[in-house]
């Protein structure tokens, strides 16, 4: 029986792959046959990671990108097609998300928390269209929150109301691109262990969400990396217009 999560062959895109989750996911197309390609606003530190996959055989490169910026966005899609000539799998991982009070949100802020997180995948999705059109399917994937779309945190409504964007267009994009044998799904992650869990507090903090999370710990990148290429995979076929909950059981309890 083939190995359903065997990448061979495939071109992967994944923004804000340099550390934490995207990182992860990087990894885990890499480690599976995937060209991977890294797009970041940190390009040095895009192509460190892309640097010590490649010593260990895997190919895998970096590309420059501001994804507040849609003119970029396009001219970066359309540099990966001249590079690669296809795109199989589209990962819009990065985030952007200052812990700010309500009170204190300005219009930069709001401006590029809805530029990066959301805006971004319609300019994204839209620039692969003609890559996944010639080749007859494509799968768009994306890092919702749980925030948002399910519970709330003190400091991020300009966060929530990102996320809570993505999953519409998660839902309406997908039916839309359906006719044309492109899926659109993501994954809602909860608390994961990560360089960008410094913005919700210091040590002892990360420590107390810790102990509420049913499964007794936070998630690592890999938990949700595997979602990902379980949704990018064959088994994930019949799947579209859907976001997958990783969050070790965080937003079960009633209270």
């Amino acid at each position: 029986m083939p190995d359903d999560l065997d990448f061979s062959g495939k071109t992967v895109l994944v923004t804000g792959g340099s550390q934490g989750i995207g990182r992860a996911i990087v990894e885990g197309f890499a480690w599976r046959g995937a060209r991977v390609v890294i797009a970041d606003l940190d390009l040095a530190g895009a192509e460190a990671v892309a640097s010590d996959l490649r010593a260990s055989g895997y190919p895998v490169e970096a590309m420059g990108v501001d994804l507040a910026d849609a003119t970029a966005i396009t001219q970066m899609i359309a540099e990966l097609g001249q590079r690669t000539g296809r795109l199989d799998v589209l990962v819009h991982n990065a985030g952007y998300f200052p812990l700010t009070p309500f009170a204190e949100i300005t219009p930069a802020v709001l401006e590029r928390t809805l530029a990066v997180n959301l805006s971004a995948l319609f300019w994204l999705t839209q620039a692969a269209l003609p890559m996944f059109r010639r080749q007859g399917q494509g799968c768009v994937l994306v890092t919702s929150s749980v925030t948002g779309p399910r519970v709330a945190y003190p400091g991020l409504s300009h966060y929530a109301a990102s996320k809570a964007g993505v999953n519409g267009f998660i839902r309406n994009a997908a039916l839309e691109l359906a006719t044309e044998n492109i899926r659109v799904n993501g994954v809602e992650p909860g608390m994961i262990a990560t360089p960008a869990m410094a913005n919700l507090g210091d040590a002892q903090v990360n420590h107390d969400i810790a102990r509420r999370v049913p499964l007794g710990r936070l998630g690592k990148p890999s938990d949700i990396a595997g979602a990902m290429l379980f949704l990018a995979s064959d088994l994930a076929a019949y799947i579209t217009g859907q976001t997958l909950i990783v969050d070790g059981g965080s937003t079960l309890p009633e209270v």
